[in-house]
């Protein structure tokens, strides 16, 4: 982790030049930018990631509610918009520097990867979907608590099974995302970094706080039943399991003070 963060400038612009192929007069200012944006992550949000981390770590070992699960979320989701919205700041002139052919790569960028989770989500059998999922959410739970009980992963396909989960919903507001981004890309091409950076932030709110109403309600029902799932899986671990919980945070928390001091 600590080799990826100290390298995310480096890396962040490779990902981003595979979108959008920056050109000579490009590649020096989205650089200098990303570093700029990593700079003020260091300083600001890792102080309050750690902080984040010293409460997760006194939760651990006690039994949890769903509100409690929900509220952490919502912090590390305004953490996440912090960040995006300062990237928004920083790439904004970036942003309105973009030619019609580098939005057009975007675009198909875009496509390719959603044939790719039209594929995972929304072919096959809805029991390969919830296979798929559960694969995802025992991965990810096991890389806290270490190997789950059948028991366990029993729970969690049950759950799963009854879920309001609708990859088509999902898919839907996924278009309409790449759609805004696609509209506002082209309509800040040009502007002055003032007019771009005010365009980038309504983007960004209207990505948070979806601008479909009907999709803003069905996610918060998800996010109701997966905090419920969260809580269910922690009540559920072991004493050895919570141990195991409390080193991966510890560590975790270690990176963020580790990489917070760093120059």
């Amino acid at each position: 982790m600590r080799l990826a963060y100290n390298n995310a400038p480096q890396l962040s612009y490779w990902w981003l030049d595979s979108y959008f192929d920056f050109d000579s007069a490009q590649t020096p200012r989205v650089r200098t930018e990303l570093q700029s944006l990593q700079d003020w992550h260091r300083k600001q949000e890792l102080p309050l990631l750690e902080q984040q981390l010293d409460r997760l770590l006194t939760l651990a070992p006690q039994t949890i509610t769903p509100e409690q699960v929900c509220g952490v979320y919502g912090e590390l989701q305004a953490r996440a918009v912090a960040a995006l919205d300062n990237a928004a700041q920083t790439l904004a002139a970036t942003a309105s520097s973009l030619q019609e052919p580098q939005i057009q790569r975007l675009q198909r960028e875009f496509e390719k990867k959603d044939s790719e989770w039209r594929e995972d989500w929304l072919e096959g059998t809805p029991q390969d979907r919830a296979e798929r999922r559960l694969k995802k959410a025992v991965e990810w739970s096991e890389s806290f608590y270490g190997a789950l009980s059948d028991e366990q992963r029993d729970m969690l396909a049950a759950r799963f099974s009854a879920s309001l989960f609708d990859p088509q919903v999902q898919h839907r507001e996924k278009l309409r995302r790449h759609q805004d981004l696609m509209a506002t890309l082209r309509a800040v091409r040009g502007q002055a970094p003032a007019q771009a950076q005010a365009a980038l932030h309504a983007l960004l709110t209207r990505t948070v706080v979806s601008a479909d109403p009907d999709y803003r309600q069905h996610l918060e029902k998800l996010v109701q039943e997966n905090c419920s799932t969260v809580a269910a899986l922690h009540n559920s671990s072991t004493p050895r399991q919570r141990v195991r919980l409390a080193k991966t945070l510890q560590g975790y928390k270690g990176d963020a003070q580790a990489l917070a001091s760093a120059s």
